[in-house]
């Protein structure tokens, strides 16, 4: 199999505290009264403390916004070809700042032998898998993918990749970027989807170096995927291009369906492995939201402490989509203790949920 040596993370510049992103929709959305105060209630339970944006209008006055036009209805409102050129703009150095925190006192660059671009908030050609070999001088004979548009799981799909690699190949030293840049894709019509990825939503970028489990560096070693579909919730998460932006799905339907299939899906997944589920030491869960954590809680009966690492996520970062799970996997990879059993779980379209294991 292979090995998950290091993770590194990055974010934007701009931090947006959860109470004044919760202004910025109270000034757009246009709602009455009852509906305000659904919407203050939501934002205080959501367990979000602040979020990352590379856009700055979230926490300012509508005379500082930069992005979105200083206009009563939004208008004209961003297209899709404005966003995307945010996303051209801050994507690439943002995902150069994560490899640097991954790759520094670990690996050199020119070492990399695969390069691996995650992202469902951008796409271009050509893309950022080409700007990020540009921007870090790597090797221009490198083998080089993008897993696109797969939501919140992408991360672990690539892991997966890259584990068929590392098992081909010994000399394998695969580079897995996750960029998202969700911010960029607000919708202005207060719909119950629209104010659930307001709610949730933000941006930050994860790398992670994955080798070949005989190599001489330490980490976690993968010991197994496994992957279900939940076709009942196929349209409760979903993600689609319009002409203003992606627009999400995110029923609160979404909850409900892991209550119900969650602890199945850890007890098939676990079968062929080394260790059962009373003997997992580190739950490793996609913090896609509080209620979906509060779920895996009642699904699997594991205690909120079980799930300290996904919850600090949430309320220092928001969702990050892709990018979520590796800010996780980080902070269980960094502690100190010698040994341990990891269950990870992602959670995105289709309704997919993609797992992994891995000991030290």
């Amino acid at each position: 199999m292979s090995r998950i040596v290091s993770i590194g993370t990055a974010v934007p510049a701009f931090c947006h505290q959860q109470n004044d992103i919760l202004q910025f929709m109270e000034a757009v959305y246009a709602v009455g009264e009852a509906e305000m105060r659904k919407l203050r209630f939501v934002y205080r339970q959501s367990g979000i403390q602040q979020r990352y944006s590379v856009l700055s209008d979230y926490s300012r006055p509508v005379n500082e916004w930069r992005f979105y036009p200083q206009s009563e209805n939004l208008e004209p409102f961003p297209s899709l070809e404005q966003r995307m050129a945010v996303f051209s703009k801050h994507a690439p150095q943002l995902s150069i700042d994560a490899i640097r925190n991954c790759l520094d006192g670990v690996i050199h660059h020119e070492e990399i032998t695969h390069l691996m671009t995650v992202s469902c908030t951008g796409l271009s050609a050509p893309g950022l898998d080409l700007q990020v070999m540009e921007l870090l001088d790597l090797r221009k004979d490198i083998f080089r993918t993008s897993v696109n548009f797969m939501g919140c799981y992408a991360a672990i799909h690539a892991l997966k990749l890259a584990n068929i690699i590392c098992k081909g190949n010994s000399a394998a030293r695969v580079l897995i970027v996750c960029t998202e840049l969700c911010t960029l894709h607000f919708q202005r019509e207060a719909t119950p989807d629209n104010i659930m990825s307001s709610l949730l939503f933000a941006d930050g970028a994860a790398a992670a170096l994955i080798v070949p489990e005989e190599s001489d560096y330490r980490g976690l070693d993968i010991t197994g995927f496994y992957s279900e579909v939940i076709p009942k919730g196929k349209r409760d998460m979903a993600w689609e291009l319009s002409s203003t932006g992606f627009l999400m799905t995110l029923s609160g339907y979404v909850p409900e369906l892991i209550e119900e299939d969650f602890s199945g899906v850890v007890e098939r997944s676990l079968r062929s492995e080394i260790f059962s589920q009373d003997e997992i030491t580190h739950w490793c869960i996609h913090p896609g939201g509080k209620k979906i954590l509060e779920a895996i809680q009642k699904s699997t009966g594991v205690e909120p402490i079980q799930l300290q690492e996904s919850y600090h996520i949430l309320k220092n970062y928001g969702n990050m989509s892709s990018a979520t799970i590796l800010f996780v996997l980080k902070n269980i990879l960094h502690q100190n203790q010698e040994k341990k059993k990891v269950f990870a779980a992602s959670f995105g379209p289709g309704l997919t949920v993609e797992t992994f294991t891995a000991v030290s």
